[in-house]
């Protein structure tokens, strides 16, 4: 194969930046060496894990420490080029057996949050271990059971150095995930965005794709959702856009280099944000109006009350779960309401514009129709 001249990787080449590990990496990482040390004796160093793409990173231990009760190691998580406010934090993982057909169990040490409150994809009371990272620790655990003759049966205890001081700086408090951090990441790795470099990512990736005679592009906003788009559409890589949170860029962009379609993607609670008129949906820029979300359930056909649980819910994913249990479309009226906001900022350009709402699993949860101007 020749070197990919557009879509993710292409964009991502262009920036110059250097991409990272996310703390779920890190934290699986820590998981497999811990476990290692303690049917083994000897921590691998460095230890080697396969993400969720396939890539195969080779991690440096920071900490070790292995006793007759448990194997400890520790991880510098490198963030590469991104401002991330976990860079250089050292996730540690105690790993200790249990008894056979307990299977993995989860804590929250020192710096890992709690869930407390509903409305995230972890139940409350459970630690703030995302369910991406959560399958990567298992099957590497899994691994070095089968190939050093253990049960599998382990706690593991994943830890950050000053994690409950980063948090602070975070949405957690917000979120009601308390005590520390999260341990996050999709694929493993943390894609830098400097907004330069990723906006200028974004135009040549439009360019590209005109070039290649493509009529139908997608911005999306992940991995998660560029996914979604191929399956939906069956979009080549050249024509996938890394969107990331700069919505806006690519709707100005687009307005000025036309193409036929354009689709939208990505998560219901980023795409609330553009269908408020936010066209930036990075976190520390704007935020999910649970207001609006009543006002747009209200649209969907949602009584009083259920509007008012909306305004109220912990998170985008509450406010869009309650409507579903009560059969409220929310889903596809914020995926219209975005379509709306992105024509808008299109300005009767020649393109015609759907958007999709996915959750966290890609699952399609909203979809507005194509419409032109």
């Amino acid at each position: 194969m020749g070197e990919a001249t557009g879509g993710r990787s292409a964009q991502l080449k262009h920036t110059g930046l250097r991409s990272g590990w996310t703390t779920g990496a890190c934290a699986t990482a820590a998981t497999t060496a811990a476990y290692t040390a303690l049917l083994t004796g000897e921590f691998p160093d460095p230890v080697t894990i396969t993400l969720p793409r396939g890539q195969a990173p080779g991690f440096a231990l920071a900490a070790e420490e292995l006793t007759g009760a448990y194997a400890m190691a520790g991880i510098v998580k490198d963030a590469g080029d991104d401002p991330d406010v976990t860079h250089g934090a050292l996730v540690r993982v105690t790993v200790r057996s249990l008894a056979a057909g307990a299977g993995v169990v989860f804590r929250a040490g020192a710096g890992v949050g709690t869930v407390t409150r509903p409305g995230l994809p972890l139940e409350v009371g459970e630690p703030a271990i995302n369910p991406v990272p959560r399958t990567m620790m298992r099957e590497h655990i899994a691994r070095v059971a089968a190939a050093h003759g253990g049960t599998g049966d382990v706690e593991v205890t994943v830890s950050v150095d000053h994690g409950e001081e980063l948090a602070r700086s975070t949405w957690n408090p917000r979120l009601g995930i308390l005590g520390g951090l999260s341990i996050l990441g999709t694929t493993g790795i943390v894609v830098p965005y400097s907004c330069s470099a990723w906006i200028d990512s974004i135009r040549r990736g439009v360019d590209v794709a005109r070039a290649a005679g493509r009529t139908h592009v997608a911005g999306c906003t992940g991995s998660t959702s560029e996914k979604t788009v191929v399956s939906l559409y069956g979009l080549p890589e050249d024509a996938l856009l890394d969107m990331g949170d700069f919505a806006g860029a690519v709707l100005k962009y687009v307005r000025r280099h036309p193409v036929e379609r354009l689709t939208i993607c990505g998560g219901f609670a980023k795409l609330s944000k553009l269908a408020a008129g936010h066209l930036d949906l990075h976190s520390a820029r704007s935020q999910v109006d649970k207001g609006f979300l009543a006002g747009l359930a209200r649209a969907g056909g949602a009584d009083e009350a259920l509007a008012a649980e909306v305004a109220g819910a912990n998170t985008g994913l509450a406010a869009l779960q309650l409507c579903a249990a009560r059969g409220v479309p929310l889903g596809d009226v914020v995926a219209r309401a975005a379509r709306d906001q992105a024509l808008a900022v299109l300005r009767g350009a020649p393109v015609a514009v759907d958007v999709v709402c996915v959750d966290r699993a890609g699952t399609v949860v909203g979809r507005s129709g194509v419409e032109g101007p």
